[in-house]
């Protein structure tokens, strides 16, 4: 199972979570220790124009998704490789974000979701 969660907010209980941080930049103020993570997949997240793009750009949120979309699909193999160590636990995607709803780590939780045919993935892919 994949999940998202913001790494600011209160951390899940469970010690047996995989926690993978999909930010391009490190989040700031949060140590390494407090952060606690897995993974820094930091090749996972949007590339550097593409997320100045979303930044300076909030309200295109779906011109985002596609063109992050078609980032990870450029990187499948990659990204299912490193994962694959990860997944004997649930899976939780971090991301610094305060906007819960519209960011990179949604839509990378739709793309591995599907890639892994999760059941009840809820995306937008044609």
């Amino acid at each position: 199972m994949i999940q998202t969660h913001r790494i600011y907010d209160p951390q899940p209980p469970d010690k047996k979570t995989s926690r993978i941080l999909v930010d391009r930049l490190w989040p700031r103020g949060l140590s390494r220790e407090k952060a606690a993570l897995d993974l820094w997949a930091k090749d996972w997240a949007p590339s550097e124009t593409l997320r100045t793009f979303f930044h300076s750009h909030p309200d295109q949120f779906s011109l985002f998704r596609e063109q992050y979309q078609s980032e990870l699909r450029a990187k499948r193999g990659m990204i299912l490789e490193q994962l694959q160590p990860y997944l004997a636990h649930p899976v939780l995607l971090l991301f610094a974000s305060r906007n819960i709803r519209e960011n990179n780590a949604i839509v990378l939780k739709e793309e591995l979701s599907d890639w892994l045919g999760e059941p009840g993935n809820k995306t937008s892919l044609s």
